[in-house]
């Protein structure tokens, strides 16, 4: 509503459209958008005492509406805001005249912890210190909107906001198709172009850089790197050689241009900057001295961060764009200034002091009472000011009491506070501002925290426009030219995690085959009398499995395992296997409560069987033929080999108890073929025959050895006079020495012989590509 109490006319279409669909509908369309982020697998990672754990995405489901010519007056304000920052960075970190002029106070800038002294003198190679921003912004019950905090070091969300956008528009599909609500496709676009022109033309040498799957934002680090198609890297993917930024691909170091870091500067060189350092690369500093590498944004940026530099911004607008602030921040007095300590002294009875270290608020903090207490003052208090510390600097800020939005609550609309994260994206004609974007919702009550961390929701941002607004598509990558571009070379770490996917995945299917044959030699003999159930028993125990236990810990663990490869190239591992991955490490864990031993457990490994199978189709069809695929095929083909050849050497020996040689062909998968092909009672001889030497069995050790000599031939610099000779000999010397042996030569120390040579390969493709 506005000042006078009226609905603004913005909302009034809107409402109408919820009133027709009615409580029904709109319950079951929220819990279609809910499952929509499920499936997707948009999480965010919540932190307590115990640690970490990802939760589902806290969406409210109702937009917030903002009249496009609001958002006209929002987009001058913050790119007059964005100009003015990038103003105070150049004088900072260059000829500093705002401290020497005294507009700035020197201690003010000296005992920050984002200032760094190491970039001082450095400009950055695309001329700006700023490329990404964001603000906070807030609206008061008086309708102006202000400036809670700027967003400079590594804003996060714009990720997030496109899902919010998927998500929402699935539960108001008829209004939206209305095609009145801004698109954010031409954000994106812009962005992506930015990116390409500063990396010369070629997107292939622009990445972005996250600490890792344990952040809490990792999951939009992977889906912007898949909507923009960037590799995601993480800074052991990266070296600095000859002063220049490389990634370590399979293939060899290869040059990369521009970074955009979604690590805070401190972190990003242990050389000159954080000693401590884990995620940055060694030398980037340097690097970036020397203009080899675009680093968005520059480090150093989150100086302009520090909540007490909002004291002085009406001012710097003036000295340095000679015009006043479009749209003033929440009013802020740095208390070493003597007129704001008079100030605050007279407010003294209505004051809150609460000294905190001075922490920069990453994307979903505000987390610390000293960070959201002045966003949640009571609203009969117009005028508070709480005190925090900018290292060693007091700061005042006057509250912003926040207007609500409406929020769908126990059944019903009711007013929630909320606050919008904008994002703007320089361009070569100016900055780009994100029509829409990211709100926080506090669903607890009208003075309710925002934070996701303490339970606030997030929410889409529609700018609804009086007419119809044009689609903006988004084109692929290569755009300008109809040549296919040049697959890029794979990162190592990216390599590694999948052929370890590949391999996980392999040994739960082997795993699970092993569970089924027991739990149905259980059945008919529950006395546990039988010699092969003991010896099944033994293998089992091998392999780190209680099959007593009716869906064991083993089995979980290598499922997590999957899992957790699987989440570390998010990037690169296709929607679809993902939630297929997900879906069978939780049906197994639902198991693990209602199966009992014998029959039942044995369909339940039947029912993850069809799941994995389904896991393998999906990569099988769908992924591309690129080194990646070939990573992932090469950690299966390796880890069924050696399972064969070890269940061969067990239950193809002459001391095998009886029904061991039925065994192995039911646990490989090739009762039909045998019975097709020999049309006789198994013997050892067409036992070995088929699931060793069988070139046309895929669950043959010659066929796995086979496959392996093809994609070792056609991974980077593999051949018999590379600088990976010795992979290429071993993979055709053990081809070679398989293909020409008999059934009755592959005894059980030749098995394990050749077991041992499947591993000696492995260790090889490590060696070779993941160190």
């Amino acid at each position: 509503m506005d000042t006078q109490g009226r609905i603004r006319p913005v909302w009034d279409g809107f409402l109408q459209h919820m009133q027709a669909l009615g409580p029904a509908a709109m319950t079951q369309r929220f819990a279609r958008s809910d499952e929509y982020l499920r499936d997707a697998g948009v999480f965010f990672r919540q932190y307590g005492k115990g640690g970490s754990a990802d939760r589902d995405w806290p969406l409210s489901h109702i937009p917030v509406l903002v009249s496009a010519r609001e958002w006209d007056d929002i987009t001058a304000g913050l790119t007059q805001r964005a100009d003015l920052l990038e103003h105070v960075l150049a004088d900072l970190y260059g000829p500093a005249q705002l401290v020497s002029d005294g507009h700035l106070p020197a201690n003010l800038i000296a005992q920050s912890p984002e200032f760094l002294r190491p970039l001082v003198g450095v400009t950055p190679p695309s001329g700006h210190y700023l490329n990404a921003v964001a603000f906070e912004i807030g609206r008061g019950p008086d309708g102006r909107w202000w400036v809670l905090s700027d967003r400079t070091q590594a804003p996060s969300g714009a990720g997030f906001a496109l899902e919010n956008r998927a998500a929402t528009t699935r539960v108001f599909a008829e209004f939206f198709a209305q095609r009145r609500v801004r698109y954010l496709n031409a954000y994106f676009l812009a962005f992506r172009d930015m990116l390409a022109d500063l990396a010369g033309g070629d997107i292939g040498r622009a990445a972005i850089l996250t600490p890792g799957p344990l952040n809490d934002t990792y999951y939009e680090h992977a889906y912007i790197a898949r909507f923009l198609g960037l590799m995601l890297l993480q800074g052991e993917d990266l070296v600095v050689q000859d002063g220049k930024l490389m990634v370590r691909t399979v293939a060899g170091p290869q040059p990369l241009s521009v970074l955009w870091r979604r690590v805070d500067a401190a972190w990003m060189d242990p050389l000159e900057l954080n000693d401590t350092s884990q995620l940055g690369v060694a030398g980037l500093v340097a690097a970036q001295r020397q203009g080899t590498v675009s680093v968005l944004n520059a480090l150093g940026a989150g100086l302009v961060e520090m909540r007490a530099l909002m004291a002085f911004m009406p001012r710097l607008s003036q000295v340095l764009l000679g015009a006043p602030l479009q749209m003033p921040n929440v009013a802020t007095w740095w208390c070493g200034d003597p007129d704001a300590q008079a100030h605050v002294a007279a407010q003294a009875g209505r004051l809150t002091i609460s000294p905190a270290l001075y922490t920069r608020a990453a994307f979903d903090d505000y987390a610390h009472d000293e960070d959201v207490g002045w966003l949640r003052a009571p609203p009969d208090a117009p005028l508070h000011t709480r005190l925090t510390m900018d290292g060693p600097l007091l700061v005042g800020q006057e509250a912003v009491t926040l207007s609500t939005t409406p929020a769908f609550v126990d059944g019903r609309l009711k007013p929630r506070p909320a606050a919008l994260r904008v994002f703007l994206a320089r361009t070569g004609q100016g900055w780009q501002v994100m029509p829409g974007g990211y709100a926080r919702i506090g669903l607890g009550g009208e003075r309710s925290a925002l934070a996701m961390q303490r339970g606030g929701a997030v929410a889409d941002v529609w700018v609804v426009s009086d007419a119809a607004v044009p689609q903006v598509p988004m084109p692929p990558v290569a755009r300008a030219s109809s040549l296919r571009p040049e697959e890029r070379a794979l990162p190592a770490r990216a390599a590694d995690n999948l052929y370890w996917l590949g391999r996980y995945i392999e040994r739960a299917e082997g795993t699970m085959r092993l569970l089924r044959a027991w739990h149905l030699r259980l059945a008919d003999d529950p006395d546990r009398q039988s010699p092969l159930l003991a010896q099944l028993t033994q293998m089992l125990h091998d392999l780190g499995v209680e099959p007593a236990q009716h869906v064991p810990d083993g089995l979980h663990q290598v499922l997590e395992s999957a899992i957790t490869s699987a989440g570390k190239i998010r990037d690169r591992f296709a929607v679809d296997a993902w939630m297929a991955l997900n879906d069978m490490a939780r049906t197994a864990r639902r198991m693990t409560q209602t199966v009992v031993p014998g029959l039942d457990a044995a369909q339940a490994m039947g029912v993850l069987l069809r799941k994995t199978s389904g896991i393998a189709g999906l990569v099988h069809e769908n992924m591309y033929r690129s080194d990646g695929w070939r990573f992932l095929t090469i950690g299966r083909s390796l880890e069924r080999g050696a399972a064969m050849a070890g269940l061969l050497a067990e239950l193809a020996a002459p001391d095998a108890p009886a029904g061991a040689l039925d065994l192995v062909v039911e646990v490989g998968d090739s009762v039909m073929t045998h019975r097709r092909r020999f049309a006789i009672e198994t013997t050892r001889t067409t036992v070995v025959d088929l699931l060793a030497l069988d070139s046309l069995n895929p669950r043959a050790i010659l066929y796995q050895v086979n496959a392996l000599h093809t994609h070792f031939g056609q991974l980077p610099g593999v051949d018999a006079r590379s600088q990976h000779a010795a992979l290429w000999r071993a993979v055709t010397q053990a081809q070679g020495s398989l293909s020409v042996l008999t059934p009755d030569a592959l005894d059980r120390a030749t098995l394990l012989e050749y077991r041992r040579h499947i591993w000696h390969l492995s260790d090889l493709l490590t060696r070779s590509f993941f160190r």
